[in-house]
């Protein structure tokens, strides 16, 4: 993909993925009496987007923001199922690439999460980024570093990056996702992993990591493909991380 692929590209994410992947047909309801009228009360059509008078005057007098998001898309967006696409090597110091990387890491960090992908901010590319501060470590009890293999990561940034498998074990643990807001659910990853692919200034990189990290590269390296963690999942361990204050 050249410079001008991935420019197109960043346009086509600004208003492309927010049109519906596809349009429900338009259908009416059978007639059933002139006399007694049903009210309609609700609609249950889940292509049936209902706003208030105040959003739809907030939308007439501000537009809509349009990507690299501020935010993090949720499941549902067309955006997060789509394969996203290679970035040309010669525009990552661009300054269209820039913005997306440096989008990603301010809402990485605003969130506190681990890890973020280009996907999740509306820009289908390969780029992908991840960071574990001491801060959030320590958060952490002794045994669960261990454990889980939590390790403090500087920031790292990976352009079309590759995954290869150094450890074909397995190992199960909850796993979250930013895009799927308030859930979690167990998901197998591999234990070691390697990645390679271009940093933030073009430059070659290659990475090894095992533990929490490798889990953190598998889960974003996912989001670059279109999959979720739900998709990995252990169905029978997805919950609601809130479950138990619903019942206070």
């Amino acid at each position: 993909m050249n410079r001008t692929s991935c420019v197109s590209l960043l346009q086509l994410s600004r208003v492309g993925f927010r049109l519906c992947a596809s349009k429900a047909p338009s259908t009416q309801l059978p007639h059933t009496s002139t006399s007694s009228p049903v009210p309609c009360t609700r609609s249950y059509s889940t292509n049936v987007i209902v706003r208030s008078y105040l959003q739809y005057m907030k939308r007439k007098i501000i537009s809509p923001p349009s990507p690299p998001y501020s935010h993090v898309c949720q499941v549902g967006d067309p955006v997060l199922r789509s394969h996203a696409a290679a970035v040309d090597p010669s525009a990552i110091t661009g300054s269209e690439i820039q913005q997306v990387i440096n989008t990603m890491v301010k809402v990485m960090r605003k969130l506190e999460c681990v890890g973020l992908s280009a996907p999740q901010i509306g820009v289908p590319l390969r780029i992908l980024a991840l960071e574990y501060p001491q801060m959030m470590l320590e958060e952490s009890s002794p045994a669960s570093r261990e454990v889980r293999g939590l390790s403090v990561q500087p920031l790292r940034i990976f352009v079309n990056p590759q995954l290869r498998v150094l450890d074909g074990q397995k190992v199960l643990f909850q796993e979250a996702c930013e895009s799927i807001s308030g859930f979690s659910a167990t998901v197998p990853r591999y234990r070691s992993v390697e990645v390679s692919g271009l940093n933030e200034k073009g430059e070659a990189v290659t990475w090894q990591a095992s533990g929490w990290p490798a889990r953190i590269l598998q889960h974003e390296m996912d989001h670059l493909d279109g999959v979720l963690y739900i998709d990995r999942m252990d169905c029978k361990s997805f919950i609601n991380i809130n479950w138990q204050a619903h019942n206070e």
